[in-house]
């Protein structure tokens, strides 16, 4: 995982935990069955969902990386139909 990754990574992991923390206030306040504090964890969840699809992310491939480094490289031009 890259420096990015991670750091994205940890930043969504701090906003669950604060749509956590948030989704218990909000509970508590209206009870666990108001329309409110399902609104909370329906939060909680997206951004867990959201977590989730980051992680699943590919790696690059050894072509992609080439690329990456040489986008003037002949392996590595795009052509438009």
């Amino acid at each position: 995982m890259t420096n990015i990754q991670e750091k994205a990574t940890t930043e969504i992991q701090e906003k669950i935990q604060k749509e956590v923390e948030e989704a218990r206030a909000v509970c508590d306040i209206s009870g666990s069955n108001s329309a409110e504090c399902a609104a909370a964890w329906d939060a909680v969840e997206e951004l867990q969902a959201e977590a989730s699809h980051k992680r699943q992310v590919k790696p690059k491939n050894s072509l992609e990386q080439y690329c990456d480094a040489n986008p003037e490289a002949d392996e590595c031009r795009l052509y438009e139909d």
